[in-house]
């Protein structure tokens, strides 16, 4: 008990020392780009929305947006499944909580705490949750010896454990070792992992194989409203060809638009969507694109009198990409040609487009391993194999089309890591279903 909290309040001053050093950054960003504004209370002290419900609860947390669509599935199945359990969402990032407040409005949406004992404390105490789900590698000291000491039960969906990330927990490893072991489910994506996971310091009677729920909230359907209504939306027809370029990062947007400019008139029925990763770079693209001779719409000023009078659309919204990604012909995963370690590819292929990536897929290694082995996808080397690879789908659509398909194939054969997760989360949530209490009452002073 006295270690616990001697190793607590250590970590406290070290997180209280590095807040300092980064509250210059902070404010800079803040008056640039509106980060870090908002949620302070939530952030620093844990005084989120209080539930006053006495039903079980589970809280799921993610760090933003990308996490929050992967939980989609997830949450959606456990309500079907479990609809007298509470359930709560957390988010780290401003983007990750709008979505979280426009995709579950019904829920108590909060931003996470910072790993501070004291804000994980006043959290807990407001939220009285029964299990607390993390969604692939969020692990906090503070949060997860909190957490466990208020009979909390802890799990991690859709675990992954890069090789890089493997080897600096291998660096505290007995800091690891005391968060590992006191997680009561990790689902892992794969074999490797998951014996990452163990080495760490993880029970191996804990540690489960359910493969990635990101194939399930793949959307394999053109068809559905979502798509056809954004197809209607742009004025895309079945003349057209879309080059979707997604989840870019700076400076994709202009290698796309360099190589679109040169190919254009050679292929007059070439439409290009761009969707940057974050949403503070949404005005600094949409200036460069306007610099430009291109007929440029953005996705925010998208009116009746510009259907299908564009050449670049700008999607500068957010949790959209899901569905756009079901208009494309071709699409490039950014990411890849700087140094973010790429993109989920698995929405485009999920679709049947034919899919492209740069080099830099480090975050998804596995994954690209197994769409190169099958022939699903192209991995390109630099900005002149990309356009060489646009002519040649140009030139050759059924090519194209045949690429797709596979991809489309490979994508649904991976799916199912859903219901592979909630079996094994049933033993832990039925617990709590049946002696019906709140592990525990304390009331923070706010």
């Amino acid at each position: 008990m006295l270690s616990r909290i001697l190793l607590s309040w250590t970590l406290n001053g070290v997180y209280a020392l590095l807040l300092l050093a980064f509250t210059p950054w902070m404010i800079w960003q803040a008056w640039r780009t509106g980060k870090y504004r908002e949620g302070w209370n939530e952030k620093l002290w844990g005084l989120v929305s209080r539930r006053k419900s006495d039903r079980p609860c589970v809280w799921f947390h993610a760090v933003s947006v990308g996490e929050l669509q992967l939980l989609r599935p997830l949450i959606r199945e456990y309500q079907k499944r479990w609809p007298d359990w509470d359930i709560v969402i957390s988010s780290t990032t401003i983007t990750g909580r709008k979505l979280a407040r426009e995709s579950y409005p019904d829920l108590i949406t909060f931003y996470s705490p910072f790993d501070f004992s004291w804000a994980v404390q006043a959290t807990i105490n407001r939220i009285r949750p029964n299990v607390l789900v993390l969604a692939e590698l969020e692990l906090w000291p503070n949060l997860i010896s909190t957490a466990k000491s208020c009979d909390v039960d802890l799990v991690i969906v859709n675990g992954r454990l890069s090789e890089k990330s493997f080897r600096g927990y291998r660096r505290i490893k007995w800091l690891t070792r005391s968060m590992l072991s006191k997680l009561d489910c990790i689902a892992a994506q794969n074999e490797t992992y998951a014996k990452r996971f163990v080495d760490l310091g993880a029970l191996s009677s804990s540690v489960v194989v359910t493969g990635s729920i990101k194939f399930d909230g793949a959307n394999p359907d053109r068809s559905h409203p979502e798509v056809q209504q954004r197809k209607r939306w742009a004025g895309i027809t079945a003349k057209d060809t879309v080059w979707f370029v997604g989840s870019t990062q700076d400076p994709e947007e202009a290698m796309a638009v360099e190589i679109f400019q040169r190919q254009r008139e050679r292929f007059p029925e070439l439409r290009l969507i761009l969707v940057p990763r974050h949403a503070e770079r949404f005005e600094s693209v949409a200036q460069m694109l306007h610099a430009t001779n291109l007929q440029v719409v953005r996705r925010s000023q998208m009116a009746s009198d510009t259907y299908g009078k564009w050449d670049v659309l700008l999607i500068d919204s957010i949790g959209e990409l899901r569905w756009w990604w079901g208009v494309a012909d071709l699409a490039t995963v950014g990411g890849s040609f700087g140094n973010r370690g790429g993109q989920n590819m698995i929405e485009p292929c999920a679709y049947g487009a034919c899919v492209s990536f740069g080099p830099n897929t480090r975050n998804f290694r596995d994954i690209v391993e197994q769409l190169l082995q099958n022939q699903a996808a192209t991995q390109l080397a630099d900005k002149t194999d990309w356009e060489n690879w646009l002519i040649e789908q140009l030139n050759q659509p059924e090519k194209a089309e045949k690429q797709g398909q596979i991809a489309a194939a490979w994508a649904a054969s991976h799916m199912g890591a859903t219901a592979r997760t909630l079996e094994h989360l049933e033993a832990i949530v039925e617990s709590h279903s049946r002696a019906r209490t709140i592990p525990f009452r304390r009331q923070d002073a706010a």
